[in-house]
């Protein structure tokens, strides 16, 4: 009888160490990341059970099930996010040098909750058929008057503007930005509105010569199987801000291991396989992000832009400074 415990025991703590499954609550759509996640199973045996959904509806669902979250890992974009779940202790720190030595310092949480996974940057496009890139400098540069009613923009409750907000809030100061932001929106050709996609499609017709969208909205309308998003991508130039000074501004997807989690050991090494140079090379090709991991190879669209100078400002700043940013923006009449 001692025996047959000691065997029972020993295949409890066996299945608790080595978990069979893990589960991702995931931002990314199903088609994003679920190739990623069959190869991971191919190569390691180990289930990985996603649901998706909007970004703000995961961070709430895990919020409301608490403890009893069944979530291992929170796969969400933008650091605001990442950042809102740490707050809200939905979040776990781990510790990994395999992620420490992949991800540079900048795009990850100091205390380990979270780890960014691939990059992209918040540029703005132009209308090739009426604006030179010549007359494109700064993100600053875009108060200037002369853009009167020629700037299109999403609304201020998205949270890639208020990372770029809170970009220049850490640059510049509260003060400036917020005077920054008025100038802006008197700016606007129309009010905020849409997704970035419709802000490239607004400009390539005309109804504004200026955008601000992220890089891989547009790259995947340059590669898209829709007629008019390729069409409408042509017609758009994009520009690299602030070259000549701190950098684009860039932001991550990211994930965390969460709270709840019963299987932290399996969810920080699926973590670590999202940071390889095999899961990173993927990312890269198929969804048009930038590789977090130094010595990737870009995809073949990017490189049509070339190589950039980005902002080195460690992203974990635009957490902490979100609130702020949202309140100044609110304050400049940004809908």
């Amino acid at each position: 009888m001692k025996v047959f415990w000691t065997y029972v025991c020993l295949l409890f703590f066996s299945n608790a160490l080595f978990a069979t499954e893990v589960n991702i609550y995931s931002a990314r759509k199903e088609a994003l990341i679920k190739p990623l996640l069959d190869r991971y199973t191919e190569q390691t045996g180990v289930e990985v059970n996603l649901v998706t959904g909007k970004a703000d509806a995961l961070i709430k669902r895990l919020e409301l099930e608490g403890a009893n979250s069944p979530a291992d890992l929170l796969l969400t974009v933008d650091v605001g996010r990442l950042h809102r779940a740490k707050q809200l202790n939905l979040l776990a720190a781990v510790e990994s040098q395999s992620l420490n030595e992949a991800i540079p310092e900048i795009y990850r949480d100091p205390d380990g909750f979270w780890f960014g996974l691939s990059l992209r940057s918040r540029v703005i496009v132009y209308a090739k058929k009426s604006v030179s890139s010549e007359r494109l400098s700064t993100y600053e540069a875009l108060a200037d008057p002369v853009w009167k009613n020629k700037i299109c923009v999403r609304s201020s409750s998205n949270i890639y503007n208020q990372s770029l907000v809170s970009s220049l809030v850490a640059h510049l100061g509260e003060e400036k930005t917020e005077l920054w932001a008025k100038a802006l929106v008197s700016n606007l050709a129309r009010s905020p509105k849409g997704g970035d996609r419709d802000q490239i499609k607004a400009v390539s017709v005309g109804q504004c010569s200026l955008a601000l969208v992220n890089t891989y909205y547009l790259a995947g309308m340059m590669t898209s199987k829709i007629a008019s998003e390729v069409t409408a991508a042509s017609k758009v130039g994009l520009f690299w801000p602030n070259q000549n000074g701190r950098g684009a501004h860039v932001n991550i997807s990211g994930a965390g291991v969460t709270h709840s989690s019963t299987r932290k050991e399996e969810a920080m090494r699926l973590l670590e396989y999202f940071a390889g140079e095999q899961a990173q090379a993927w990312y890269a090709e198929n969804n048009h992000e930038y590789p977090v991991r130094a010595g990737i190879a870009m995809s073949e669209t990017l490189k049509q832009w070339g190589e950039f100078k980005s902002d080195q400002l460690a992203l974990s700043k635009l957490g902490e400074l979100n609130t702020s940013a949202v309140r100044l923006m609110d304050r400049a009449g940004w809908k």
